[in-house]
Order: C-alpha cells, then structure tokens, then sequence
C-alpha cells in the first residue's frame, strides 16, 4: 500500500504516490541547480514543468488515476536528463543512461512571433516546412481567383488553430523534440533576439519605423476582428450546442414514445405493421433512426462544445470510432430495410374475371348503382387515404380499400359483359398475383339494375400492396344507361362520351352506347338544340318527356311527337305552308 499526494504541476492537479513524488521531486530540483547561473532560468524551469504536466496529462486516462514511477520513468526518459546527471548518480541510480526518447510530434499552431495578421500562414510554413513567404503569396493568389472566398478559410483557420504560446508550443511547432536541451536553447534564442535587437535599436530605428508602424496598425487591426470572430465563434459554439442538445432531446422522446405505443398497442401503430414488409419490430427501426440521426447531432454538440471550451478534453479515438461504427451500421440497416419496403412494391400482378349479365331484358334502361360499405358509415373505424382497418362479425381483421375504378366499353356481341380485374403489388410476379387473388370483391344483378361494391376487402396479414379494382362494364349497341348514388371522386368513373365530360358530370345524363363505341348524351342541352339544325336530314329523340321523330326526305317531312298532349302527326312539303296535322288524344 503506497501513500498517494496531491501536487499542483504548472497548474495542473495530480494525484501521485510517495516514492513517485520523491523522484521528481529530486529530478526537478537537478534541472533547477544545472540552470542556476543560466539567463533566464526561471522562464526554462517553467516551461520545462509545463511540458512534464502535459506529457503526465497525456498519460492520464482519468483524472483519478494516479502517477507511479513507471510514468516518471518515462517522462524523464522523454525529457532527458540535467547537466550535472553524473553529481546526482546516486539519486537516479535506477535510472538507463540511453539516450532519450525522441518525442517530436508536429502540431500545427499560429505562430504569432512572425506574424503579419493572424500568424496562420507562418504556422502553415512551420508545419509543411516551407518558407512563409510562399504560403502569403498562395493565400493572395487564392482570394483573387476565388472572388475572396479564401479569406472566410483564412479566418476559421485563425479562430480554430491555437496560438504557439510556450517554449513546448513554439518547438511542437516546428517539430523539434521537447526536451531540457531544446526548451534551453529555445529560451536562450529568445533572450539573445532581444538583446540583439536592444544592441542594435539605434541603427534600426529610422529604418524600421514605417514597418514598426504598419505592423502596429495590422495588430491593431488584427486584434479587432480576432474580437470579433471569437464572439461569432461563440455564437455559432452555442447555435451547434442548441440544436445538437435539442435533436438529440427529441429522438430520445420519440424512441420511447414509439416504444411504449408499440408495447400497449395504441391504435394508428396497426398502419406500421400494415406497410412493413420485412416484419422488423418498430422498435428497432426507431432505434437505428435514433443512431443515424442522433450521433450526427451529438457531434454537432460536440463540436459546439470544443468551440466554447478551450481546454475540453477529447472524447477518445475509441470512443469516435465506436460511434463511427454504429452509425454506419445503422444507415447501412435503415438502407437495406427500406430497399425491402421498395421490392416489396416492385411487381404487379393481376387475376380477371369475366362473366356475362342474365339482363332480362337487354333494350331496357340499366342502372348501375354503387352500395357503401357499413365500415364507411361507421364514425368508430380508423383509416387515413382510403384505407380502413376494421374487423369482420367473425373477429377477423381486414383492410377495407375504396380504390375502385369503373370503365364503360362497348360490347363485341349482344350481350352485357362485367370484368372484374384485381391488382396488387408484390416482391415477384407470383407474390404480387397470389396477394391480388386474395382480394374479395362482389356485385349483384336485380331486375336490370347492377348493384356494386364501393370497396374491397383483404385480410390483415396480406398487408398493404396498393389493391385495387378495375371494373369493365361492356355494353351492346343500343343499350341505354343511367348511374346512381356514384360519390363525388371524379376519378372513379371513366369513359368515352360523345360531351367530353368527365366521371362526376356523366352521373347526372342519361346515355346510350352508340356504334362507334361511344357514349351518347339523351337529355343533355346538346340534344335539345338538334331541332333548330334544318341541315339535319332526321332525329329520333326518346327521353323523359316522350318520343320526337323528325324524318326529313327531300322536300316531304314527317313529324310525330309522342308525349303528355297525347300523339301528334305532321306531314307534308317542306316548302309548303300547308299541311297535315293529326291529333290523338
């Protein structure tokens, strides 16, 4: 059992046991003795402490994990050894005498030392190790061929690069090991610049003074809009955090609510399982939308987050590619069900039935009339778009449907014909035709009246598949047709008619199948209006208000109307005023 205690390293908080603390405790001070006499000893030392923090912080995979030996060890071993190493021989005993450890990671930081705006394009040099001269010239040659489109990336790349600050910052900068040696020679450099500078002020004042000067006003004008941005970028920081929070809220209450429905068997759930066609429970499907959308948000907030916090600490490689992984996994499932519910709709498949009519008497008037279904006037039942879920005297479920579509065609033969095609679709020819056999569909012949359905029905399990009917009603020449009680879905009754209209206007005439296979209006206004065309050789009107025969033959004529006055005859020249005219009452 080893003592732990609590130290403050560069400000940073670490829990280290007893014997590791005695150890860099004595390695601390050698490297203070070896930098006693040296010029600027105290900015070394601090820098120096700085990178040891940071190097046991990079270690650290908790902030209650505690430093041992074996992490000294290493960070010694990283940092390499003090100058009078040989005097303390006994203290680091224990300690390899090989070199140390090259830890030289390139980060990429603005380097504000060499700057002339922001310092990108000098940290850009640094890390790709070309001259920043060439990086400004790219950058200017950019924004003009880009209408300034590159300033907006020179500006995110001041706001999200970090600024090379300490002596490890500046060496991580350029790539250079840190370690004592070189955060020595870097701090001396530094010192020997402003000594330079400070020898030579004299000469290089009268000289300098006007690049003194517009360095002065860029930094004056660099420090306004890096103002600026950092509140833009505090701004947006906040805008990501909101809206990946409030995303991530949402799904969270719609997976369990989706959840619970589905559990307690609300009613509206039925439909999912109505239109599921690989029969993936709906808790799942909510649970990959909930991974598909919800990690995308997460991250937004994530990155909201690391806008607003600049010390944030990362998640972790393991943790970014485990939510990689999971996300993926779920658009690549949420794809292969929904090219199921695709393929399931890829085929359409149909079964007809053709039967004759026994009318009793085919010259007589037919009426084709339209029944509705007890599920439509039920104000319990629970549909949406023409689609029903009911069930039948027998307790079984159906899907009760109202896509019925009526088609008048002219008959080959004297006889009425009724066709009956269903349709459905299916994942093959063979599944899409067994789903459409499976539909149940009735009419009934009274006297000369056509009684149909308005609906159609299939059991529950055959799911929805787009079922419809498709009702061929042939007539012969002659025939004479009325319709009843058709609702007002324009759509549902097709036609060819001799007026042009469409299927809510044809309920309102009476019509008779002409021999070109055309529907021909009887008491439309069209109608009415042939008696004042002397063109016209002859009519035979026979309508409501009785029979109109008009028979014209060169200059003799013939007329009789048959109606409430009883029969009227008139016969006689057409040019003559005379003429004939019979009455029988």
């Amino acid at each position: 059992m080893n003592k732990t205690i609590n130290i403050n390293l560069a400000n940073l908080f670490f829990h280290i046991d007893e014997e590791a603390y005695s150890k860099l405790k004595l390695y601390l001070e050698a490297i203070k003795r070896s930098f006693a006499n040296t010029h600027g000893s105290d900015e070394i030392i601090a820098d120096i402490e700085a990178r040891i923090a940071e190097l046991f912080h990079e270690k650290m995979e908790n902030d209650r994990q505690v430093i041992t030996q074996k992490e000294v060890d290493e960070v010694i071993s990283i940092m390499g050894q003090p100058e009078d190493y040989m005097v303390d021989e006994d203290i680091f005993e224990d300690q390899p005498k090989s070199t140390p450890k090259s830890s030289s990671v390139k980060k990429l930081y603005r380097d504000t030392d060499n700057k002339y705006i922001g310092g990108v394009s000098s940290g850009l040099g640094h890390y790709f190790r070309i001259d920043a001269l060439w990086v400004r010239s790219l950058w200017v040659l950019l924004t003009i061929f880009s209408w300034g489109g590159f300033i907006f990336i020179y500006v995110l790349l001041w706001i999200l690069t970090p600024e090379a600050v300490t002596t490890a910052q500046k060496l991580a900068m350029r790539g250079e090991t840190i370690n004592i040696s070189n955060i020595e020679k870097k701090v001396k450099e530094g010192f020997d610049d402003v000594a330079e500078k400070v020898k030579n002020v004299n000469y290089e004042k009268v000289g300098n003074r006007v690049k003194n000067g517009s360095k002065s006003i860029f930094n004056s004008i660099a420090d306004i809009i890096m103002f600026l941005f950092k509140i833009i970028g505090k701004i947006i920081g906040i805008i990501l955090i909101i809206t990946g929070a409030a995303g991530i809220v949402s799904l969270i209450i719609g997976l369990f609510t989706v959840g619970i429905l589905d559990i307690i068997h609300i009613p509206g759930m039925e439909y999912y399982h109505m239109v599921n066609a690989t029969d993936i429970p709906v808790w799942l499907v909510s649970l990959f939308v909930f991974f598909a959308i919800g990690i995308p948000f997460f991250f937004l907030m994530y990155l909201g987050l690391k806008i607003l916090v600049n010390n944030l600490k990362s998640i972790g490689k393991v943790a970014k590619f485990s939510l990689l992984g999971l996300w993926l996994i779920s658009i690549i499932l949420l794809s292969v069900f929904g090219i199921s519910q695709a393929a399931a709709h890829a085929y359409t498949g149909n079964v007809t039935v053709e039967k004759v009519l026994p009318l009793e008497n085919p010259n007589q008037l037919i009426n084709v009339k339209l029944k509705s279904s007890k599920w439509q006037e039920q104000d319990n039942t629970l549909g949406f778009n023409g689609l029903i879920l009911d069930y039948t005297e027998d307790g079984e479920e159906v899907l009760i449907f109202d896509d019925i579509r009526f088609y008048i065609k002219s008959s080959k033969d004297s006889l009425a014909h009724i066709e009956i095609r269903k349709k459905a679709n299916g994942s093959s020819l063979r599944d899409a035709t067994e789903t459409a056999g499976k539909i149940n569909y009735s009419y009934l012949l009274q006297d000369n009246t056509l009684l149909l359905d308005d609906f159609l029905t299939t059991a529950k399990n055959n799911k929805f598949r787009d079922q419809e009917i498709r009702i061929n009603l042939f007539l012969p020449i002659g025939a004479m047709v009325k319709f009843e009680n058709f609702p007002k879905r324009c759509w549902m009754l097709r036609t060819d008619n001799d007026q042009d209209m469409n299927g809510c206007e044809i309920t309102e005439h009476l019509w008779i199948m002409a021999k070109n296979g055309v529907l021909e209006c009887q008491d439309c206004e069209h109608n009415k209006n042939k008696e004042e065309n002397s063109d016209r050789d002859g009519k035979i009107i026979i309508n409501q208000n009785g029979v109109d025969i008009d028979i014209k033959d060169g200059e003799d004529s013939f007329k009789m109307k048959i109606g409430k006055e009883g029969v009227q005859i008139k016969s006689g020249e057409n040019k003559s005023e005379n003429t004939a005219v019979d009455t029988i009452q």
